[in-house]
Parts: structure tokens; sequence; C-alpha cells
């Protein structure tokens, strides 16, 4: 009997050519996975297409709401941002993935699993993480560290000479990932920083600058517990609401990115990211928190923050150091409970009112007005108080130069 293989699987350029790859290469049978998280454009005729090229079968499994609720709403909560730009769509879809082919391998029996990574990317370190993690018996097939296919101009001509069926041109040659929550491009004419690109022709999930409503919409979403729950006050589920904020945000053109980003692997790597519905949900999470954390937690959850982006970007979720920031993430969120109102213009996400019963803003103290909670002769002693160390400091530096 045949040792068994499992390939994550998405019919595109990649993976297409490595069926018939590995079966020149390996004597295994190739189980293809398909796992679902919200790239429903790419879904349709796969199992046809995995079968033409060579699968004995595939596995096509919808976790779009898994993903949403468990990993792009812990992201938002933690306001997870890479770099201060990239909110992560395609990281945080991989240890999903990852555990849904552990899943499918260890009930077809099978001990290795291929994936499509290039030894350029980030992806391939990801998938290896948490694979290693979740089961350390399952060996890893990564045939862009081994063959010969040196650029995705090559992996074309693969395909044609081995009458392979891709979408992928030469003149078409961007590389993209989808999910519910994003879509990246990369490669071609992106990959220099020197060039313009044209929008027109590459976005997919938002529209244009130019091509944005001229007027702007606004909208509420409400949070408990740092978890978006209700948009104009509907209450919809995880991916539901998320899948509408896409719709809204890419009509105003909302959270289109150009960015040069430092890859894990050691090289920089230009991107045009679309999260339309996530990058508004950022927006509004973050502004309730300004809201409803005191200063000392809001600091140093910034910090918090960028931890957590790192360790996603990095591929490292099934961690204990990840499930720790969780559990602080989720205790600064008991609070983060309310409405806010953004309005949505060519773009921009802007803040039009918000309203939370654990608010911290109280009017009497903070307007400029009379309040029997704040006396402004307190504030003299304070000052010389604060002022005290750079006074010492002064003094000091004037008795050196007097000497």
């Amino acid at each position: 009997m045949k040792e068994k293989l499992i390939l994550a699987y998405s019919g595109g350029l990649d993976t297409s050519i490595i069926i018939p790859w590995i079966k020149e290469k390996y004597d295994y049978e190739i189980i293809a996975a398909c796992i679902n998280v919200g790239q429903e454009d790419e879904m349709e005729g796969l199992e046809e297409k995995a079968i033409a090229s060579g699968a004995s079968k595939i596995y096509i499994e919808n976790v779009t709401e898994e993903f949403v609720e468990d990993y792009v709403f812990k992201a938002l909560k933690a306001n997870a941002v890479y770099e201060g730009k990239y909110l992560l769509g395609t990281s945080l879809a991989r240890p999903l993935i990852s555990k849904k082919l552990v899943e499918i391998a260890h009930k077809e029996g099978a001990h290795f699993i291929a994936h499509g990574c290039t030894g350029k990317g980030n992806d391939q370190v990801r998938f290896e993480a948490s694979i290693a993690a979740l089961d350390p018996s399952i060996q890893v097939i990564a045939p862009w560290r081994i063959w010969d296919i040196e650029s995705r101009e090559d992996a074309i001509h693969y395909a044609e000479d081995n009458n392979i069926p891709i979408t992928a041109t030469k003149e078409k040659i961007y590389s993209r990932d989808q999910n519910i929550m994003h879509i990246s491009h990369e490669g071609g004419d992106i990959e220099n920083p020197m060039n313009s690109i044209d929008y027109k022709k590459i976005l997919m999930m938002s529209k244009t600058l130019e091509e944005a409503k001229d007027t702007p919409e606004e909208l509420t979403i409400t949070f408990v517990k740092g978890v978006p729950i209700e948009v104009n006050g509907v209450a919809m589920k995880p991916a539901e609401l998320l899948k509408k904020l896409n719709e809204i945000g890419g009509d105003h053109a909302i959270g289109v990115i150009d960015l040069l980003e430092n890859r894990l692997v050691g090289m920089k790597s230009r991107g045009i990211y679309e999260t339309p519905g996530a990058t508004i949900l950022y927006d509004a999470h973050q502004n309730l928190e300004r809201l409803t954390l005191d200063k000392l937690t809001f600091q140093f959850k910034e910090t918090v923050a960028k931890k957590y982006a790192e360790l996603v970007y990095d591929g490292i979720w099934f961690n204990k150091l990840r499930e720790s920031l969780d559990a602080f993430v989720d205790e600064t969120q008991q609070n983060v409970t309310g409405t806010v109102k953004v309005k949505l213009y060519k773009g921009n996400i802007i803040l039009a009112g918000m309203a939370s019963e654990y608010a911290l803003f109280e009017e009497c103290i903070s307007s400029f007005g009379k309040s029997e909670f704040f006396n402004h002769h307190d504030a003299e002693g304070f000052i010389n108080l604060f002022n005290l160390p750079f006074k010492i400091n002064a003094m000091m530096e004037a008795k050196l130069k007097g000497k």
C-alpha cells in the first residue's frame, strides 16, 4: 500500500503543478485538501481539477466562521498590526489551515504533508511551525525548496509543457492570497518599489479612490467585550458581519495599503493588500478602547499588540506566549463594550461618535468648566513635583559649569 500525502491545495499555479511533480518524484497517494477560509471565488471546479491533476481524492472544508471568530477577532481584540500597517490577513489563516491539514492527515493515516510555498516566503515557516507544534512526527515536503523551478515564469512553462490548466499568465503573473479578511497581491510589476501601480487592474475587494462613492456613509458598530456583534443595529454572526463590512468598506476604498514589509526570511518585499472590513473594525475597536480603558492599560496594551502581531506574522500561533497574551487581552476587554459610529469617505474612516456604559470620560471633570472633583490650584503642587527632577538636573549642570 502506498504512503499517503496530504497536499494543501488551492487550485492555483503552484499547487496545480505540484500534484504531477510529486507523482513523478515520489510513489505517494496524493490527497488534496482545500481549506476554505472565505476564498469563495476560488472554490469552483476544485474537485474536478484536483482529480484531473492526479489526486486520488480531495477534502474541501469550510472553516470561515471558525477563522473569523477564533483567529481574526482574537487579533482584533489585541489590535495586532504588523509594522504599523499590515492587518495579518494571510498570517492569521495559516495556523487554522495547518490545524485542518493535520486533522486530515490523522484521519487518512498520512505521514506527509506538502505545501506550495516558495523558499523566499513567510508561509513556509508558518505552515511548518504550526504542523510541528501539532504533530512533530509528520514530515513536510516543500517542492519549491527541491525542484529546479525557480520562478513563476518557470512554473507557467512547466504547466504548459505538461498540459496543466492554469489561470496565471506571463502578463497576469501576480501571486494572490485571498480569504474573508483580505486579499494580497504580490509579484510582477508590484515587486519594484519604484513602480506606480494601476489599482484598477489589481484591486478585487475594494474600489479605487476615483471609483469610490462620492457621498460619505455613516455606520454604527456595536461591541461586547471587544467583539463586534452588530452593524447598524442588526445582529450578525462573525463571518456575516465581516462580509457585510467588506462590501461597505470596499465601496468606499477602505483598507488598501501598499506595503514594503520586512519578511521573516530576511528580505524586504512589496505587496498590495486589501482589507476593507477588518480595517473598519480595527479603527472602531481601538477608538472604543480609548474611551473605556485606563491610561496604563491602554498604553501597555500597545506594547502587547506589537508583540502579538510579530508572533502571528512569524507563524508562532500554537505557543504558550500567544495563549498567555490572549488571556491578558481578554482581561482588558471586559469593559470594551459600546457602540462606535464612523463615517466612510474616499478611503478615510472618520470617527463620528461613540458611547459606552463603561466610558472613563467624565465631562464634568474633563471640561473647562467648574468641577467639584478638580481644583485648578491643585495643579500647581503637581507641577512642582513633576518638574523637580528637571530642576535638580539643571542645578547640577549649572554647578559644574561654575567650577
